[in-house]
């Protein structure tokens, strides 16, 4: 198993500052990748230019790009020229978000969001294998009929002979069309207690798509992206950690679509997922925090001090995890720095380092 640093997205010019310092640090270490995300405030793009920038070793990633934000042609436009610029360092993850943002940010229809990501990783393959761009789907038609357009053919080489995709997956669909068209799956509150399940459906998808038996994972990257927290008292290093749950359990999309919500209650937590939900949505966000049990924080992060870490990333490593995509919650500065610097210690103490 591999470290990687999910530099998630930022607020501020000093977060932005703050996160490639960490980046920097991350590539010192020997860190795999540094994942950067967006919602509706940075971009994936710009911030992991700058990071490809000031690194060396370390591949930059997109966790994610949002598929309603960009044509899928766009999206390869970007990602080769990642590809090119960083020396072949670059790791498309790809992405529907949610209704609130698809169709409120970006003005997309979230409809049929699984039909919709077959469809825009096929063009996007397409595209950066440097073959000319034809495609009729029932949600993408290129060329568009009847006009000027015509096919055309990315005028940029990608170092990479392949870019591998990912996708950023939670419902056990959504779970199985990864297996089967994607290199590698972005999860989100991974516990290796349940993992059984969750790499059932990507298995499934795998074995759909001829690309592996049921039991073989076999080259697809199963990315755990874990926030971490070093103390000598596990209970309390969970605070940081808990408004972070409370905010996607709770406020990540409405009381009738959250699938963050949705996969908590698949984890056995019915009662404590409608709690926070309705303390997160009636503003009371501390209630809501608090709300979130102490085993679903312990089970879906880093928290203690490195022994206990160390025992927890064994845990995750036996449960299938390759990439183990930490974020240094509620750490900034040195503080975070160290963080760093202690779970790569943890991770060669535990013997299951890549």
């Amino acid at each position: 198993m591999r470290l990687g640093l999910n530099l998630g997205y930022w607020g501020s010019a000093a977060d932005a500052h703050a996160g490639v310092a960490l980046a920097r640090e991350a590539d010192r270490l020997g860190y795999s990748v540094a994942w950067a995300a967006e919602a509706y405030g940075s971009d994936a793009a710009t911030t992991l230019a700058w990071v490809a920038a000031v690194t060396e070793r370390i591949h930059v990633g997109s966790a994610v790009f949002q598929i309603p934000g960009r044509t899928p042609a766009m999206t390869a436009m970007t990602a080769a020229s990642l590809d090119a610029l960083s020396g072949g360092r670059f790791r498309l993850g790809l992405g529907v978000s949610g209704p609130q943002v698809s169709e409120g940010w970006h003005g997309v229809p979230f409809a049929k969001p699984l039909a919709r990501t077959r469809e825009y990783v096929a063009i996007v393959r397409t595209a950066l294998a440097r073959q000319t761009v034809r495609y009729d789907g029932d949600h993408f038609t290129l060329p568009l009929p009847g006009g000027a357009g015509k096919p055309l053919k990315l005028a940029v080489h990608p170092t990479s002979e392949r870019i591998p995709i990912y996708l950023a997956a939670i419902g056990p669909a959504n779970l199985a069309l990864t297996g089967e068209i994607a290199d590698g799956w972005l999860s989100i509150f991974f516990a290796p207690e349940h993992a059984p399940e969750l790499l059932a459906s990507i298995r499934a998808g795998r074995e759909r798509a001829g690309s592996g038996s049921s039991a073989d994972l076999s080259g697809f990257d199963v990315v755990a992206s874990t926030p971490v927290v070093i103390g000598d008292d596990p209970q309390t290093c969970a605070d940081p950690v808990r408004g972070y749950a409370a905010l996607y359990i709770g406020g990540m999309g409405s009381k009738d679509q959250n699938f963050y919500n949705a996969l908590a209650r698949r984890m056995g937590y019915e009662d404590a997922a409608e709690q926070v939900q309705e303390r997160f949505l009636a503003k009371e966000y501390r209630a809501a925090a608090a709300a979130v049990p102490w085993e679903f924080v312990d089970r879906t992060s880093l928290l203690g001090p490195k022994d206990r870490i160390a025992e927890r990333i064994q845990a995750f490593a036996e449960s299938g995890v390759t990439t183990l995509s930490v974020s240094p919650a509620a750490a900034a500065g040195e503080v975070a720095v160290q963080t760093l610097r202690t779970l790569a210690e943890a991770l060669d103490a535990s013997g299951v380092g890549d």
